[in-house]
């Protein structure tokens, strides 16, 4: 589906700005760099210093946080009383690094000390009472948050009701009332401007442990402090800058073992490692737990001094975060298909989706990257019940839970900040929530389309673009929020050539030439769907070093273009193309496998219900150069999502199918998987499990289980997270079998009807 944005982002040109002698000679290079740091202000060369080398910045001292001292003192006294503290932190990565962080610079205190981390789909964000209330029947003396804890009144109350002190160390927005603990640690409660003021939970943490180290050397967990950084997307000013330069740093002595494995999965070398790595690799692995399952795990792994139980957590996070890439496309897929399907559901100021196969955990990632794609707020809503849950993700001049509250009658819960939120509602009223959400959002922007600005820092021409060039840029480094890679821009250029990258050909790469016939590789990252310029432009992009074809180049990345109005201009094209051997129609299907797995003996073969050895079902895909696929998928937005999680040069079709493909059968194959799980797992299993180990889409397993339990053979709970608590039963039918038995039937006859569809369908080349 091509698509253009709904608005082209709004150019601001760079300010002309007059740049001070000593500036200059001290930052020397390409002009655009004093230039960068002079329109931020910085005009000095002391300043300058400050802002490119952190040995030349003071920190601000830990004791300027408000109540720092209470905390310090409190704990101290838990430490040498040998008390019993509690670490309650976050499921996302700043929680993660802030519980990392605190637990091992205690415990190295000698603290008697344990930690918790929530859970997103039955505890939520916060001090979950409930859990909070077992954890003081087993005993605790002190209660010390991380990255939470600034709206929990009432679990501090109920903590000091039971005689335990709490000390909070939060970065969130404050409420109308502080809870009453010990000590209040959040450096929102400082003025604005202040250096400390753009800490994120894992900064505020480390402060409070330089705080009580008092000299000691903090510097080994500084590299948890970069991870929280980049994943938290804070603002890099200050101190906050500060201790991202030296936590980067730290990262690439890879001195800590759970950081080496996840790399070493990754492969990403330590040395190179930098702020884009932490932000794209190493941060969805550890998200990936919070997301999909526990992410207390994570804080095992940022702290264990055993390799070999590094690696083995190391690989369950490149197993889950394998999942998430999966599921994640999955969604994406379905919503672009939902969009090319409904084209008028842009015509809406905010693009509001839902289906019930979707996973709650990912949707925000999601909505995040369709934020991207179209240029509007977001919302996506998963329905496996009666109850939506979705995320929000929004653009500038949009507050996404203002507008939720100012709709709040269509919702039962909501919350969050400007540009990012959370919802629950009735699964039967979305398409109301839809009308009164975008009527709400256009009283925020007006009826003009909403327009993102992008900030011009220089113009190029193409003769100007080096290695050179890019390394003064990197000098800037690291980037990020509040500070941007350059964005620069080179005028009248035209598309010479264009053709697919990546083996699904879902980015570009266009050749661009300018009027003087010099023309330049430009990378356009998942442009694929995107509509090229058709005569000559304004381009903006970014620029960075990279390898190409063994080679060290300026890799020019493709922002934005601004028209200049001229005539259509013909372009050379080439579409990207994998190898495809089409074995659909094998008399021998078998022996035709057994011989392309021996020719390509590193080939991934993908098989649901039919036994393969060695090979993986939809939720264990990952990215490989042959791609086997034995049976058939259930639904174009599953085999979407597995062309995108695997991404082949080379794909080998088979397609095989199930010879009874009937109501009844499911059900037996169902019935067999919910009895394994009963006797051994303890009655628990996760739809998409079950889905894959099914071979056919959630939304019929989901189904099936109703009728299982509407014929009176089981009971179960749903988890927020479709996570299934099955126990069996046995008892008289109910009035619901007959119409939930047609139900099931509809959908297993529409997955027939794509496999029957799929047997014979042209697969791109």
């Amino acid at each position: 589906m091509a698509r253009q944005r709904l608005s082209r982002r709004e150019w601001v040109e760079p300010t002309p700005v007059e740049v001070p002698g000593p500036l200059a000679d001290l930052v020397g290079g390409h002009e655009l760099i004093a230039q960068y740091l002079a329109r931020k202000g910085i005009t000095s060369v002391s300043e300058a210093q400050r802002f490119l080398s952190p040995e030349a910045y003071r920190p601000a001292s830990a004791d300027e946080l408000p109540d720092i001292d209470r905390a310090v003192d409190r704990l101290g006294r838990a430490i040498h009383a040998n008390e019993r503290i509690l670490i309650w932190g976050d499921f996302d990565v700043d929680g993660q690094t802030s519980t990392a962080l605190l637990y091992s610079a205690l415990r190295q205190r000698g603290a008697r000390v344990s930690y918790h981390v929530p859970n997103r789909f039955s505890e939520g964000h916060g001090i979950h009472l409930p859990t909070l209330k077992r954890h003081l029947d087993g005993g605790i003396d002190l209660l010390l948050t991380c990255d939470t804890g600034i709206t929990a009144n009432d679990a501090v109350d109920y903590a000091a009701s039971r005689g335990v002190d709490t000390i909070i160390t939060d970065h969130h927005a404050l409420p109308e009332a502080l809870p009453a603990a010990i000590a209040v640690v959040n450096p929102r409660r400082l003025h604005e401007g202040h250096p400390l003021l753009e800490l994120p939970g894992v900064g505020v943490a480390y402060k409070l442990i330089e705080a009580l180290y008092r000299g000691d050397d903090s510097d080994s967990l500084l590299d948890l402090v970069a991870l929280g950084i980049v994943a938290d997307v804070m603002v890099q000013v200050d101190d906050t800058r500060y201790l991202l330069q030296q936590g980067l740093e730290r990262l690439r002595l890879n001195s800590r073992l759970g950081v080496k494995a996840i790399l070493e999965r990754a492969e990403i070398p330590a040395a190179e490692l930098n702020e884009g790595h932490i932000g794209f690799a190493i941060a969805p692995r550890l998200n990936a737990l919070g997301r999909l399952d526990d992410a207390n795990p994570a804080v095992e792994l940022l702290t264990t001094d055993d390799w070999a139980r590094a690696r083995i957590l190391a690989n369950t996070l490149e197993g889950l975060n394998t999942r998430r890439k999966f599921l994640s496309n999955q969604v994406y897929e379905s919503a672009l298909a939902q969009i090319e399907a409904q084209p008028w559901l842009l015509d809406y100021a905010a693009l509001v989706l839902s289906h019930d196969d979707w996973h709650s955990g990912v949707i925000g990632i999601v909505a995040g990257s369709l934020v991207e794609e179209f240029g509007m707020p977001v919302v996506l809503i998963a329905t496996p019940d009666a109850v939506g849950r979705g995320s929000a993700r929004s653009v500038a001049g949009v507050d996404i839970t203002r507008a939720f509250g100012e709709v709040a009658d269509h919702l039962q819960r909501y919350g969050g900040h400007s540009m990012a939120a959370g919802l629950s509602l009735p699964a039967d009223k979305i398409f109301q929530f839809r009308r009164a959400l975008s009527r709400v959002v256009r009283t925020q922007t007006g009826d003009a389309p909403i327009a993102p600005s992008l900030t011009i820092d220089g113009y190029l021409d193409l003769a100007d673009i080096s290695l050179g060039l890019t390394a003064d840029i990197e000098r800037l480094a690291p980037f990020g929020n509040g500070n941007p890679p350059l964005r620069l821009a080179t005028r009248n250029s035209k598309v010479a050539s264009r053709k697919g990258l990546g083996r699904r050909g879902e980015h570009l790469q266009i050749e661009v030439e300018d009027e003087h016939g010099r023309r330049q590789r430009v990378i356009w990252w998942r442009g694929a769907r995107a509509e090229l310029p058709k005569g000559r432009f304004d381009l903006a992009y970014t620029l960075r070093t990279s390898v190409y074809k063994g080679e060290r180049e300026a890799l020019v990345e493709w922002l934005d273009y601004r028209l200049l109005g001229s005539k259509p201009i013909d372009v050379e094209s080439e579409e990207a193309t994998y190898e495809l051997m089409d074995m659909r129609q094998s008399r021998f299907p078998l022996a035709d496998l057994a011989e392309a797995r021996e020719r390509y003996p590193a080939a991934l073969t993908w098989s649901e219900v039919e036994q393969v050895d060695g090979a993986a079902d939809r939720l264990g895909l990952k990215v490989t150069e042959t791609f086997i696929v034995w049976t058939i998928p259930p639904s174009a937005e599953i085999w979407s999502a597995a062309l995108a999680t695997v991404n082949p040069d080379r794909l080998i079709l088979f397609g095989m199918r199930s010879s009874r493909e009937t109501t009844g059968n499911f059900l037996a194959r169902l019935a067999a998987l919910v009895k394994y799980a009963v006797n051994q797992r303890d009655g628990s299993a996760r739809l998409e499990a079950l889905a894959a180990a099914m071979g056919e889409r959630e939304r019929s397993v989901q189904v099936g289980l109703q009728v299982m339990r509407a014929m009176g053979k089981l009971d179960y709970r749903v988890g927020a997270a479709g996570d299934y608590r099955l126990e069996l039963a046995d008892r008289a039918p109910s009035d619901q079998l007959k119409t939930l038995q047609k139900r099931l039937g509809l959908l297993l006859r529409e997955t027939r009807a794509y496999r029957n569809y799929w047997q014979t369908m042209k697969i791109q080349e």
